[in-house]
């Protein structure tokens, strides 16, 4: 397969009368230039592309949280550290997981972009988010296969599959989904959602109906927890340190929240509706489905054992059997199949966007998105097939310190640099505007996990250990307000968008005009596009990514004075 094909004629000739002639111009192989495959996954999310409602793009988001790891993690931290502080531990997890989602969802649905562009810039700059593409690419492959593990497990109880064999069919049974992206994801987690609702729900309600006295016994539930089912702080931090390694989900909810319409009056209410339920209020069904995974791992502990009480199968066969004796196995085995395939899909679809932006940036090629769905997978497949299922808490719990010092450097320009001025009140995400690395948001989340990677190797006690997330997520949020008093802002924007063309239409919302770029000679809306004096035109915003040969000429002038770039007759503040 070629990747890219690269006629650009050389630094001086390539003048419209080169381009004109048709001697020069980057050529994509097929699949990057199909925009149905494509899904923009290196670009701004155009607004003739944004063609569903608020309402069919919550749903997407949200069909994608249908994974069944959260009963996993529910039952897991009920089992280690009892009832009453794994109660506490969720709740608290989801409060902190919902206030970080709030912004982000925000951002992200406003400005069309995923959470690698808003990262870029939010304070990392542009190869600073380069880290925080692998961060997510793991979330992404470290719950693939969670969820591919759990799948395995059913097949294995149910159609008596080999485990080994089982995690080869949920990996490859996932490809065709993901590789049509939003277009394809949409129609299959739209359909599928009703069916799936009915089944997460009808245990418990079974169970109440029929042995409501249970709910009150799981109150009293202690697992292996020295503690017994009282509340412990220790077990509080260590599982909320787990929950909390979740926090990166909200990337993969505004992969999808991209693709919301522009906010108009006419649908603002249905808009905020969308963004907020979507965005961070995944983590209410999220928390739920954490203490009804602790529930059923106490219901099912007697007749299983504490080993398998954590293991959704388990989980699902006991509590269809209350009231679908004959067939709860293979109506467990079909909901755990649905329910890996609905959220697995996101996760080969977000970790194929991310693994995108981090190799186009290091070796400025991109063969097109659908070459990392088959790298995401590959790896989550050597993960499953190496037994990560059976170092579920270990590994979540050391994940999370970094996940959440990204997250909280993230939130912290947003919410308290942008108020404060203290960065630019727009998100610049084109290499031709930013720096290639802003210490305000990479300076402070590598310090934030440092520091809390050393709490969780016991650095600073037990204490430190339990709370070593917590520890990363107040320490970025307060030394990136910091370090951009420190810098006065002047790492965010090394040159100002000088194209002619205005980013805002007349109605105050980003422009619809379409530029054509210089270098492939495409047509891109004037939110993707850039001047760019080394090919003496626009240029989209991949293409610049990709340029090797100008080595970032257009900002070697840059000033480094304090930010004071609102442009309202360009861009317009918040």
């Amino acid at each position: 397969m070629t990747e890219i094909v690269d006629n650009q004629a050389p630094p001086g000739v390539a003048d419209a009368s080169v381009r004109e002639a048709g001697t020069s111009g980057r050529k994509y192989n097929g699949w990057t230039q199909n925009d149905t495959l494509e899904d923009y996954s290196l670009r701004y999310a155009p607004k003739s592309f944004r063609r569903w409602t608020p309402y069919v793009v919550a749903t997407t988001a949200l069909g994608g949280i249908a994974y069944l790891a959260d009963f996993a993690i529910g039952g897991s931290i009920a089992i280690s550290h009892g009832f009453s502080s794994a109660l506490v531990a969720i709740l608290a997890a989801a409060v902190t997981i919902f206030l970080t989602g709030i912004p982000i969802s925000y951002y992200s649905a406003k400005y069309s972009i995923d959470m690698d562009l808003l990262t870029r810039g939010a304070g990392f700059g542009y190869l600073g988010s380069t880290l925080t593409s692998v961060i997510y690419a793991s979330f992404t492959f470290i719950f693939f296969a969670l969820e591919g593990s759990i799948m395995a497990q059913a097949l294995e109880l149910g159609l008596h599959i080999p485990l080994a064999v089982g995690y080869v069919i949920c990996s490859l049974i996932i490809l065709p989904l993901v590789v049509y992206g939003m277009t394809a994801l949409s129609k299959m987690q739209v359909w599928t959602q009703p069916i799936w609702l009915v089944l997460m729900v009808a245990p418990f309600v079974s169970i109440a109906i029929q042995e409501p006295g249970k709910f009150s016994e799981f109150t009293h539930f202690a697992g292996n927890s020295p503690t017994g089912s009282s509340i412990s702080m220790l077990g509080v931090g260590a599982g909320a340190g787990v929950a909390l390694s979740l926090i990166a989900q909200i990337g993969e909810q505004v992969d999808y929240l991209r693709f919301m319409p522009d906010k108009t009056p006419e649908n603002a209410r249905k808009w905020w509706g969308a963004v907020l339920s979507a965005g961070p209020g995944w983590v209410v069904l999220g928390a739920a489905k954490q203490i009804g995974g602790a529930f059923l791992a106490f219901y099912i502990a007697g007749s299983v054992g504490l080993a398998k009480a954590n293991e959704p199968i388990q989980q699902y066969v006991s509590g269809f059997k209350t009231f679908a004796a004959p067939v709860a196995l293979g109506l467990a085995t079909f909901f755990v199949i649905l329910s890996q395939i609905k959220i697995n899909s996101t996760n080969a679809y977000s970790g194929s966007l991310s693994w995108s932006n981090f190799f186009s940036r290091l070796t400025h090629r991109h063969p097109g998105r659908i070459v990392y769905i088959f790298l995401n997978v590959g790896i989550a497949l050597a993960l499953m097939e190496g037994g990560v299922f059976g170092f579920l808490n270990t590994v979540l719990g050391f994940y999370s310190n970094v996940a959440i010092a990204w997250i909280g450097a993230v939130v912290a320009d947003l919410v308290i640099n942008k108020p404060l001025k203290l960065s630019p009140s727009y998100i610049e995400f084109k290499r031709a505007h930013l720096y290639n690395f802003n210490p305000v948001g990479f300076g402070s989340m590598l310090i934030a996990s440092a520091v809390s990677i050393a709490a969780y190797f016991e650095a600073f006690g037990d204490y430190g250990k339990a709370y070593s997330p917590f520890i990363a997520l107040f320490l970025a949020m307060a030394l990136s307000p910091l370090f951009a008093v420190l810098t006065k802002g002047k790492y965010y924007i090394a040159r100002i968008d000088d194209l002619e063309e205005p980013l805002l239409a007349a109605d105050g919302l980003p422009s619809a005009a379409t530029l054509t770029c210089s270098v492939c000679t495409d047509t891109f809306e004037r939110p993707d596009m850039a001047n760019c004096p080394f090919h003496a035109g626009a240029i989209c915003s991949l293409c610049c990514s990709l340029e090797k040969d100008c080595h970032d000429s257009c900002k070697s002038g840059s000033a480094t004075g304090p930010v004071d770039l609102a442009l309202p007759t360009v861009r317009s503040a918040d």
